[in-house]
């Protein structure tokens, strides 16, 4: 196997194809397809189940890669990744409750997050969905997710709800759902500043029921040292921390292009490049961005090679999720102020990219949740 897993070519059919998806407001179903071929979903499988057997410091890798050049393509994919990345993580460590994620992934399910919820700033300590027992282990869900992402080709959504109804009760219940179910809608609801591609519409549960050998975990709510926790966290926000690092990538090389192509009346025709003010912008972003690269493949082997930070991996995690989008956020705004007025047009790569690494501020964990994370991880709960 050679890599990066994607041919250049391919590569670049897939950015030529960015700009037409988000004008559409359509998902990037050629994309998918190209990507499939070459085994990208099923990156995390073990090669004994099928898959590429890569571990998340080289999904990571090819994450980055991708979102230089489609950043909704590869925020969309991102939640298959994370689910096999979650399995992959739990595997590792002697937990094959989801092995079987693994075992689709490699036949060709597609997996996506249906775990957001409208005001639950809780994430996954708590949840606004009811779920609903039945004497045989299955589980009806009845609730309102938000942001699924990949909606039009999912085929096992990860949904979790709370069960106020059980001995042991409360106890949130985390589990699957199959798209040929009865008892959800899919609204047609995307319409987007950014990130259009990824086709991320609200679900409606309406006593959907997972079936008992889909139900995969029952935790108490609030924070938890269940294994499934720290791996959805560590996944999600290290692929999160490598996309959004993608799309600063790009911006940065469209703004050495652009200091190189646009000239100056002032200065007699000479190239920006010479602009010691543009000169300082460049350095300054990829000063900035540079500092990236160590964090996300560091953490990612950590993940990997089974290290333990104890209680500190959640505020490493949080952390490096909230400086790598914003990070990419001030990386944008530097390459369009190189750039100058034609980033303003909607045809303008570098403006698209603006409207994508926005969506960077609202992925969990945002700024305020993560900093109480740290300050908790450091200074201890605020006693009561």
């Amino acid at each position: 196997m050679s890599f990066p897993l994607i041919p250049d070519d391919v590569i670049e059919r897939i950015r030529s194809r960015a700009a037409g998806y988000d004008r559409n407001n359509a998902f990037a179903h050629e994309d998918l397809d190209e990507l499939t071929e070459y085994g990208y979903r099923r990156m995390f499988a073990p090669v004994s189940r099928g898959g590429l057997g890569l571990g998340l410091a080289a999904v990571a890798r090819e994450q980055r890669r991708l979102a230089a050049a489609a950043p909704a393509t590869a925020l969309a994919i991102n939640m298959h990744l994370v689910w096999t990345g979650v399995a992959k993580t739990l595997f590792d460590r002697g937990d094959d409750s989801l092995a079987f994620v693994l075992d689709e992934a490699a036949t060709g399910e597609i997996f996506a997050f249906g775990n957001s919820e409208a005001g639950n700033d809780l994430v996954l300590l708590d949840s606004r969905t009811r779920a609903d027992p039945h004497p045989d282990g299955s589980y009806s869900f009845t609730g309102r997710k938000i942001f699924t992402s990949l909606s039009p080709v999912w085929t096992r959504l990860g949904v979790f709800g709370r069960d106020d109804t059980s001995p042991d009760a409360p106890q949130l219940v985390h589990a699957f759902i199959d798209r040929a179910a009865d008892g959800y809608r899919i609204d047609d609801d995307w319409d987007s500043l950014g990130m259009r591609a990824t086709q991320s519409h609200t679900t409606l549960l309406d006593g959907v029921t997972a079936p008992a050998d889909r139900v995969f975990r029952r935790v108490a709510p609030g924070p938890s040292a269940d294994p499934l926790v720290f791996a959805i966290f560590a996944n999600f926000e290290v692929l999160l921390a490598a996309v959004y690092a993608g799309i600063a990538d790009r911006a940065l090389e469209l703004a050495v292009e652009a200091a190189h192509t646009r000239t100056s009346l002032k200065s007699g025709g000479r190239p920006y490049a010479s602009d010691p003010a543009i000169r300082h912008r460049v350095a300054e972003a990829g000063i900035a961005l540079d500092a990236l690269e160590p964090q996300i493949v560091g953490l990612a082997r950590d993940v990997d090679e089974l290290v333990d930070h104890g209680a500190l991996w959640f505020a490493k995690l949080v952390g490096l999720k909230v400086r790598a989008t914003e990070t990419a956020r001030v990386v944008v705004d530097q390459a369009i102020r190189v750039t100058g007025g034609s980033a303003m047009s909607n045809a303008s790569e570098l403006g698209r990219l603006y409207r994508d690494v926005l969506a960077g501020m609202f992925h969990p964990s945002d700024g305020e949740s993560a900093h109480a994370t740290v300050a908790n991880a450091l200074l201890g709960p605020v006693p009561e």
